[in-house]
C-alpha cells in the first residue's frame, strides 16, 4: 500500500437534513463528473470517472464514556483509468 496524502479535510456538526442536502450536492457533482471542495482558502478539484469503486461501512465504536455509530462512504478510482464494478450494492 502506498503513502496517503490528504488533499482536503473538513469536519463539522450539522443536522441530518443538512447532511442529506450535502450528500445530494455531492451526488449531483459526482454524476456531472467533477467536484470542487472548498473551505476558506483551501480547495481541491476532483475529476470523477464514470466507473468507481464504492465502499460503504457501518461501524459501532464502543468507548469508555460513550458509544458512537459511524457510516462511511468511500469512493475510489485509479488516476488515469477506471475499474469495472463488481456486483451491485443495494440501499433500502
Amino acid at each position: 500500500m502506498g503513502k496517503e496524502v490528504v488533499l482536503f479535510k473538513s469536519e463539522e456538526k450539522m443536522s441530518s437534513g443538512q447532511a442529506a442536502s450535502l450528500l445530494r450536492q455531492i451526488a449531483d457533482k459526482i454524476k456531472a463528473g467533477e467536484i470542487v471542495l472548498e473551505r476558506g482558502k483551501k480547495s481541491v478539484n476532483l475529476s470523477i470517472p464514470s466507473q468507481l469503486e464504492v465502499e460503504i461501512k457501518a461501524e459501532k465504536e464502543i468507548g469508555k464514556k460513550k458509544t458512537t455509530m459511524k457510516l462511511e462512504v468511500e469512493l475510489e478510482w485509479p488516476l488515469g483509468g477506471s475499474k469495472a464494478a463488481v456486483g451491485p450494492m443495494k440501499i433500502r
